[in-house]
């Protein structure tokens, strides 16, 4: 029996739009969150015309606002300068109920991921 190698594709990873701005990122990320211009710029301590000016690449003060609006928009700075995707930082909780986890024997796993899966779903 003659073994036949296939040869392997290799795919790029999946970059960002070369063409997305920041701005089209916040203005993408916050019509996500079902969130107006005016309650973004509630949730930053800004004006909404200063939404308006981040959404549209007008300068304004969008480098002293990035933390924040990173925060409200539920990402991180990185992925709004650049599209960078980077997984979520664990709150202190979930890294509890992984350690946690790891403690425990097969049987008791398996029985905690029924759990779960029952009270999420």
């Amino acid at each position: 029996m003659a073994l036949t190698l296939q040869p392997m594709i290799c795919y790029p990873r999946r970059m960002e739009d070369p063409t997305e701005t920041v701005g089209s990122r916040i203005r993408t990320l916050r019509q996500a969150r079902g969130l107006t211009q005016d309650q973004l710029a509630a949730a930053c301590g800004v004006s909404r015309s200063a939404v308006a000016q981040w959404e549209t690449d007008r300068a304004g003060q969008i480098r002293d606002n990035l933390s924040r609006i990173a925060t409200v928009l539920e990402t991180t700075v990185p992925h709004l300068l650049d599209g960078t995707r980077s997984a979520p930082e664990a709150t202190a909780d979930e890294l509890a109920l992984l350690r946690l986890y790891r403690a425990c024997n097969a049987e008791d796993r398996a029985f905690l991921l029924r759990t779960a899966r029952r009270l999420a779903g």
